[in-house]
């Protein structure tokens, strides 16, 4: 049995490895990446720390966690679960940190840690990588699936089952591969990212963190909480993120052009706020109101706001009349700033869209139309907010795939 598998990526690797191990050696695996180098990305992922996975403890609903494809992903846990893979990178000598965010690490804090383990167990169980390969298209063929490659130096591959792993694809291009096949594409758009915010006073306090701010985009029921990090560009943080990806394909289909509502305050209402804070001016009257900041936010922050408020600098809490109480309360609560584009989020990207989630089988990852071929990872219509779940995901395909090329290997032996 020869098995191809397009892609190094963590999720392509993965499969490569269990596959090679399932079957003893006694199928040929090769693996085909585009770059110079396998799991460029996952060297980065998590500031070069790696993020690995998650406890999943913080919530039951896998739909807060994975925007598309939870469904699946529900199916997948069941064969992979995340204490599976803590379990295979222990065994495979990685001692594991979870931090108070429920967010899994290895100890070493050293994304090519995980990288070395991968590249060491595909050495060991003899796949083949072939480097600065790109595939072009894949297409059936006699017994399996024929491979093209965009150098025309390299001759056509043939192989009896073949895997395609090519991450995330920003444009439709990439997505090229399947033209030799017929299959159901969602068109991709970006998720995963900081946004844009032209003002000059929220630019001016690059660096300031709130811990516990809610963000929500006006007229629609996208939102998310946590940490805010402003920045020189707009606002960034795991609360940014995750809203850019429960919202990754309204904003997408608005040229990323929305406007941005903040709580300051997390969860608060403006009516509780509008109280604590009259009770904190009759307390204390003689007070400048930008010197005395009755909230958890930095004092810097805290004049930006009460100023955007309309609250001068020189102006006095007993001088803080009801209406403008009311407003400084709103400005907490339901700040809106406008959105003008996206940034980058270091170096890590994430798709949402690819091959639609029904093409494929949830049992096996296979492609419903082609016998033989299968599916993992990022390419698929399946992504996840912030936080290891996008490799959870990739190690729980990877690992689905590999079971499956064993069971097909298996039936194939017997006969």
């Amino acid at each position: 049995m020869r098995i191809a598998i397009i892609g190094a990526g963590a999720s392509g690797c993965f499969c490569a490895v269990h596959a090679a191990r399932m079957m003893g050696g006694d199928a040929t695996i090769d693996v085909f990446e585009a770059g110079s180098r396998p799991m460029a990305k996952l060297s980065v992922t998590g500031g070069g720390r790696c993020n690995l996975t998650n406890t999943f403890r913080l919530s039951n609903k896998l739909s807060e966690y994975y925007p598309r494809g939870d469904k699946l992903m529900r199916r997948l846990l069941r064969t992979w679960s995340h204490e599976d893979t803590m379990s295979w990178f222990e065994t495979e000598g990685v001692e594991l940190a979870v931090q108070p965010d429920e967010c899994v690490f290895p100890a070493s804090q050293d994304a090519m840690q995980i990288v070395d383990v991968l590249r060491d167990g595909m050495d060991m169980a003899g796949v083949r990588l072939h480097l600065s390969h790109q595939v072009s298209s894949v297409s059936p063929s006699a017994g399996g699936y024929e491979l093209s490659f965009t150098d025309p130096k390299l001759r056509p591959f043939h192989a009896n089952c073949v895997v395609i792993s090519i991450g995330g694809c920003p444009t439709m291009d990439r997505l090229g591969i399947f033209h030799g096949m017929d299959i159901g594409i969602v068109p991709p758009v970006p998720s995963l990212y900081t946004f844009n915010i032209d003002h000059a006073p929220l630019n001016a306090l690059a660096g300031t963190m709130v811990q516990d701010a809610c963000l929500g985009i006006a007229g629609t029921r996208f939102s998310s909480r946590g940490i805010l990090l402003l920045t020189h560009w707009g606002v960034s943080g795991p609360a940014t993120l995750r809203l850019s990806s429960y919202a990754a394909r309204y904003l997408a289909d608005h040229s990323m052009q929305a406007d941005l509502c903040i709580n300051w305050m997390g969860s608060a209402r403006e009516e509780g706020v509008c109280s604590a804070l009259a009770d904190f001016a009759s307390q204390n009257p003689s007070r400048m109101v930008t010197a005395a900041n009755p909230t958890p936010l930095t004092h810097n922050l805290w004049n930006m706001l009460a100023v955007r408020s309309g609250v001068g600098e020189s102006t006095r809490w007993a001088d803080v009349s009801g209406k403008r109480l009311n407003r400084l309360a709103s400005v907490l609560t339901s700040d809106v700033y406008r959105i003008s584009g996206k940034g980058r989020y270091k170096e890590e990207f994430v798709t949402c869209g690819g091959v639609a989630l029904s093409e494929v089988d949830y049992g096996t990852l296979g492609l419903k139309r082609y016998p033989g071929a299968y599916v993992t990872g990022e390419v698929l219509d399946l992504d996840a907010v912030t936080g290891g779940f996008n490799l959870q995901a990739a190690w729980s395909t990877g690992y689905v795939v590999a079971r499956s090329l064993y069971e097909q290997w298996a039936v194939g032996s017997e006969q």
